[in-house]
This record gives C-alpha cells, structure tokens and sequence, in this order.
C-alpha cells in the first residue's frame, strides 16, 4: 500500500514522498540483502525518481538516478550530511574516516589531506607500486581455472600497506591476511540485521576488526611521527597547513579508511576488467598492444596516459559494476529533491550502481562497450552525473587518481605476462549486500604470454 513520508508543509507546493514500508519489522530489508538493484529497479519503475521505504529499522528515501543524486551530491544548501547517513552503517567500524566528516570540519581535513594526493606524491607512490606489482604478478600461476579476485585482493591489500604504510616490518603474511579479514568484517557489518554486539554476529565481528586494525596502526604510529618517510602514513603524521595538524588519533581513524578504500574498491575494479577483457579478447589484444609499446618493463607515472584503450576498459568496468554501490547521506534540515518534500533526520540513499544502468542515459546499458567513453561518443556526458563511481561534491574520492594508476600498473603488467580467457556466456555472481565481490573467485583461464 503506497503512503507518504511525511506532509509538505501549508502552501509550499511540495509533494510528499511516497512509498510503502514493506514487511512488518523487516520492511524492505531482506530484498535489499537478496539483491539491491532489483529493489531500486521495482521502486524506480512504480514510485519515480523518489520514494521512501524501511529497512534496517529505519525509513530510508530512494533519490534515484543523476538528476536527483545530483541534488544530494551537490548539497548546496547543506541539508545533506555524510557522516550522519554512514555514521548508522558503518560509523562505528570507520569512525571519524574522511567519508564521516561534514562541512567546515570535512574541508578542514581534507584539507590537509590533499597534501598527500598531490602530482608529485602520486609519482611517488606510483614509483613504489610498480616494482611490487611486477613481482607478485611474476609469481602468479597459470592455469584452467585460476580465480583471481582473491589474488588481487591480497595484492592490492600488500600495496595499500607497502604505499600507504611504508610497509609493515616484523608483520608475517599470517597477520596481514588477518588485517584482510578485518577490513571485510567491518565493510560487510554495515548490512547486520542484528546491529548489536552479539558474539559471533556481523555487528560484533566489524567491532572486534576495528580493534584489530587500530591495534596494528597505532604499533608503527611512533616511527611515522618521526618523520622522514614517502608513504602516505608518514605523510599525514607530518603534513601542515596553517599550522594545523593531524593528532595521533586523526591519522590512525583516516588510515583505516583509506586503507580499506585503496583496497577493496580497486580489487573489484581489477577483478571486474579481468572478466571483461577475457570475454572480449579484441578490447585485451589493443590494450596489450599499447601496453607493449611502452619500452621498458617499468612503467611511470608520467607513462599512464599512453594506455588510452586501458583509461576507456577502467571507465566502462566502473559503470558495470561501481565498487560503491550505494551512497548514503542524512538531512540535517527540511529540505526538497525534485519537487518533494524530505523532512530533517531522513535517511536518504542514492545508487551509483543503478543510475550507471539506467537506459535513459546509456544506450544499451549491459552491454560492454569501452568505446562510449571515447572522445568521439561521451555517453558519460547525457548528464554530469549520469557516471558518478567516485561520488561527486566536497566529498567525491579523494583518492580516484590514486587508485586509477594502481588499477592501471596492474592490468599493464598483467597484460604484459599473461593473456586470459573467460567464458563469453559467464556471468558473475556477485556479491552486493556492502561492497560488491564475485562469490565465485572470477575464474580465468590464465596462459603465460
């Protein structure tokens, strides 16, 4: 039964939202857990761009497709804040990170931040990885049915701790697969049904991972504060503007953040263009012949723009499958998207995942087709944010730049050793409760060049 959110306030000629509350209790939350986009497709098709539902024990409005993420992203009346809307999922497992900051306070730290996202750092950082990359992908195997989601999970788990850390000196591979599993313990605890701290459940396993992750932290936080190091820990313990600093807590709560954005978010990205180069061995043969064509067998910073093939493969595999799938916010005041009335304390949701799908804006919408990225086609352009993988507003990625030339130096290299096969028909079981993953593995068919 359709009702309203709530009443537009007397004479404003605003519409109240309309929508339905789903199943006693529960609502609309196990349909979101089963499969999240088909919940946004059924609201979309029978409510419009808005509507509000239940779910997790909390109305939540759907703001659906680019024109009404725009409003939310843009924010530019500041009803919208970030930290209040992720705080209920994940607030206790991320606490403080950069996603959870809000208006002076996030500008603040961002701030200070971007000190260590500048041209000159990414070089650097791009400097480390690359020798990395070229010896881990050197010790891969191949094989009939080689799943590389996990692989690239653990490399791009090293890399974070190798570029982001400085490395983890003393720390076994037994450790570093426990700080693994931290980190999706705290990403899958945002969809607990339960969402109290009962032993064994997803709400407690996200809190005992955050221990663990401050713990690890806060044993290398003495040596970065000395200084003298190119990694981006050692960066946010020493950088200052305007002699503002980070304090020790600070550093650690951003670290476990980006630790976990600098990996989760590029493995299936990885994984994601390994599946679709391996069905579509065309697109894998130009983007190993650019790759090849860079002279040595390192690649700089400076180099990545020549893999053009590659940029356009990275850009539509962000489409098919965006690493955040959902964007949450909450109003902090009245407000309005698209002629309806949203009061202050909503819940409200937009789907980067969905919109990426809508056929109103991209002409045949599963099909794989890097070439509408090109500079002659510009889909991504039917509106400014019909292509929204990093978000959009104050709070759009800090780190894109950063993870399009980890995702670049890896496929490059990839492509340089080995060439892989999928089958055409395949199609991925994922995984879409949190950040979405392949329950299978992606398997490949991997051959050494």
């Amino acid at each position: 039964m359709t009702r309203t959110l709530a009443p537009a306030p007397t004479g404003s000629e605003l519409t109240p939202v309309p929508g339905d509350g789903g199943l006693p209790l529960l609502g609309h939350g196990l349909e979101y857990l089963r499969d999240p986009m088909r919940l946004w497709e059924s609201r979309y098709r029978r409510y419009g761009p808005v509507s509000w539902f239940r779910a997790f024990g909390t109305r939540v409005v759907a703001l659906l497709g680019p024109e009404a993420s725009e409003v939310v992203l843009t924010n530019r009346d500041k009803a919208f804040a970030s930290g209040d809307g992720w705080q209920f999922l994940i607030g206790p497992f991320f606490e403080r990170g950069l996603m959870l900051l809000d208006f002076d306070e996030h500008m603040s730290h961002r701030r200070l931040m971007q000190q260590a996202f500048t041209s000159d750092r990414l070089a650097r950082y791009s400097a480390a990885i690359d020798p990395a990359v070229r010896t881990a992908i050197g010790q891969w195997q191949p094989g009939e049915r080689v799943e590389v989601y996990p692989d690239l999970k653990k490399l791009t788990l090293n890399l974070a701790v190798e570029v982001f850390m400085g490395g983890a000196p003393g720390t076994s591979q037994q450790r570093l697969d426990q700080i693994n599993s931290s980190f999706i313990d705290c990403v899958q605890a945002a969809t607990a049904l339960v969402r109290y701290p009962v032993p064994g459940g997803r709400w407690h396993r996200g809190l005992v991972g955050r221990r663990r992750l401050e713990e690890f932290l806060r044993e290398y936080l003495p040596a970065r504060r000395a200084g003298g190091g190119d990694d981006l820990f050692s960066v946010l313990c020493s950088v200052e503007v305007d002699g503002e600093r980070f304090s020790d807590d600070d550093v650690v709560n951003h670290m476990i953040f980006l630790l976990m954005a600098a990996h989760d978010t590029s493995t299936i990205t990885l994984s994601t263009m390994m599946q679709y180069l391996g069905q579509h061995p065309e697109w894998q043969e130009r983007c190993r012949e650019e790759s090849l064509a860079i002279p040595t067998d390192s690649i700089d910073y400076d180099q990545l723009p020549r893999l053009r093939s590659l940029d356009l493969v990275m850009k539509e595999s962000l489409r098919l499958v965006s690493p955040v799938p959902t964007i949450v916010r909450k109003t902090v005041k009245d407000t309005e998207v698209m002629g309806h009335f949203i009061p202050a304390e909503t819940m409200v949701a937009i789907a980067p995942y969905f919109t990426h799908h809508l056929d109103e804006y991209w002409p045949d919408p599963e099909v794989f087709d890097p070439g509408r990225f090109s500079e002659e086609r510009r889909e991504d352009k039917t509106h400014r944010l019909a292509w929204q993988p990093f978000g959009g507003g104050v709070h759009k990625c800090i780190g894109m730049h950063f993870a399009g030339a980890e995702v670049k130096i890896v496929l490059h290299h990839l492509l340089r050793t080995f060439r892989w096969e999928v089958d055409p028909d395949y199609r991925a079981p994922m995984d879409m409760k949190s950040l979405p993953f392949p329950r299978d593995g992606h398997p490949v068919r991997l051959t050494r060049l």
